[in-house]
């Protein structure tokens, strides 16, 4: 049995973000997917201040819900990655920073495959 190779996308939905305080990343339709993966990279990063990223999930890009898997929360610096299963159509991460003299600049990416 021969199978094709399975589609992929990679989406930069933040390219470089001051992480003030918290901020929602833009909206992107992944009904087509069955899994997804978030990429936070912390470009400047702030070793004294710790992040919370939380996935929301919608089903018309305008009402947002936290999906019910556990937020993540870690050290504002290299990177962090969450994977994400049974999420209908949109996705959004909402990341929100604690502590920290210093706002990092931070770059988010979904990684899609079906």
């Amino acid at each position: 049995m021969v199978t094709g190779m399975r589609e992929s996308q990679t989406a930069v939905l933040e390219r470089g973000i001051r992480l003030e305080d918290e901020f929602a990343t833009e909206p992107f339709e992944v009904a087509w997917a069955g899994e997804a993966r978030w990429f936070v990279q912390f470009l400047e990063p702030c070793d004294d201040a710790t992040v919370t990223l939380t996935t929301q999930v919608s089903a018309d890009g305008l009402a947002w819900v936290d999906h019910e898997s556990p937020a993540v929360k870690a050290e504002a610096s290299g990177v962090i990655t969450v994977g994400v299963r049974d999420f209908g159509h949109w996705l959004r991460l909402v990341v929100q920073r604690s502590g920290g003299s210093t706002a990092p600049l931070t770059r988010v990416y979904l990684a899609l495959k079906e």
